[in-house]
């Protein structure tokens, strides 16, 4: 990779604010880098090469702080959510459960093997995804409140859970890379908080607004790549890493202008780099070779949506039910690492995301409905 190709990267990812422009079409704003990505990687004319180090790991680096920013934005201090924070859990609990028997029966029908993988990304909800449309369409009201407890209990528990069922041979070594990260991240939570109420965290941000440091943007880099770097030491996903300590933050409060520092780094730079790495990495021609595949995206989808709206008998308007559904991380982390794990089918890791596309496409379609169900 040379500043050539990350000219290129940069430029084509301008697709996602292109394509995200039109407010009456609510787009995610990944859908165009990820389409970007299509076109001049593997699938399309194969100009960017997604097996080059240096374009992998930049985009690691990405996912980690995409990952971040999505569990920071977690509203964990919110107190109109502790009223709603049972009902939350317990949705999220039983699209757990309804999910493992269709998990189970997609497994059998397309015969891949992965039951335990399939209920897990049909389970999950995408924080990074979701949170944004609430924020943008100003959702509110008792569902609404009732819908953010469960993605965010939902997010964490599947992204815990994918290292272990993506590869059951290894779930005791990943279940303790898990542990471990998590544990790690507790112990920061316990310290900063303290450093938080003897004043040091005020004193610091002070500082480095005063003397343009940005240090508290320094410190949480260097807390995510140890983290992160643990997570790669154990041989699990960096999304824990990332979510785990963006949770942290969010659990202790985010000083604003470290958020505008963190989303200028990630939505101007390396979150629109990771997102074209990804399309890029992605060969849909397998789906054309393997169009089984394609029907297994959309019944992943079509599952994780069934999921969701299943929670109509728990009292769950349809409208957030089908916007609970939103799913991108796991879907992506699970493609990620069955790539390079070779865990994956040829053309399964393309329906993997068309499954996650689907659900996209469908929270957008609700997104616009649930402001009346409140």
């Amino acid at each position: 990779m040379n500043f050539w190709t990350l000219a290129l990267v940069s430029l084509v990812a301008l697709a996602g604010p292109l394509l995200a422009y039109p407010r009456g079409w609510r787009l995610p704003i990944m859908l165009g880098e990820l389409v970007a990505g299509i076109v001049l990687g593997d699938t399309g004319s194969r100009t960017l090469h997604a097996h080059d180090p240096t374009f992998t790991f930049l985009a690691d680096v990405g996912f980690a702080l995409i990952m971040f920013v999505a569990g920071s934005h977690v509203p964990i201090r919110d107190p109109r959510l502790r009223p709603a924070l049972r009902v939350g859990i317990l949705r999220a609990v039983l699209v757990g459960a309804v999910s493992v028997p269709l998990g189970i029966g997609i497994a059998a029908a397309f015969g891949t093997g992965h039951p335990a993988l399939y209920a897990v990304l049909m389970a999950s909800s995408s924080a990074a995804l979701i949170l944004p449309i609430v924020d943008s369409l100003k959702l509110e009201g008792a569902a609404v409140r009732e819908l953010l407890p469960q993605i965010a209990v939902a997010d964490s528990a599947c992204i815990v859970a994918l290292p272990l069922v993506i590869q059951p041979s290894r779930a005791g070594r990943a279940a303790l890379g898990a542990l471990a990260v998590v544990a790690v991240a507790a112990v920061l939570f316990v310290l900063l908080r303290e450093l938080d109420r003897r004043g040091v965290r005020r004193r610091l941000h002070e500082v480095s607004e005063d003397r343009k440091f940005a240090l508290e943007l320094r410190l949480d880099l260097a807390i995510l790549f140890a983290l992160a770097a643990l997570a790669v030491q154990t041989h699990i996903s960096i999304m824990l890493a990332g979510f785990s300590f963006g949770l942290v933050t969010a659990a202790i409060g985010t000083p604003r202008r470290l958020a505008r520092q963190l989303f200028a780094l990630t939505d101007g730079f390396l979150g629109p780099l990771f997102f074209v790495w990804l399309g890029a990495s992605l060969d849909l021609r397998e789906l054309g070779d393997h169009p089984s595949y394609v029907l297994l995206g959309f019944a992943l989808g079509a599952g994780a949506i069934g999921t969701h709206v299943a929670m109509r008998l728990t009292g769950q308007p349809l409208p957030p039910g089908t916007l609970a559904a939103a799913q991108l991380g796991v879907p992506v982390a699970a493609a990620t690492l069955g790539t390079q794990l070779h865990l994956l089918r040829p053309g399964e890791s393309g329906a993997l995301i068309l499954g996650a596309l689907v659900t996209i496409g469908a929270a957008i379609a609700s997104g616009r409905l649930v402001g009346s169900t409140g």
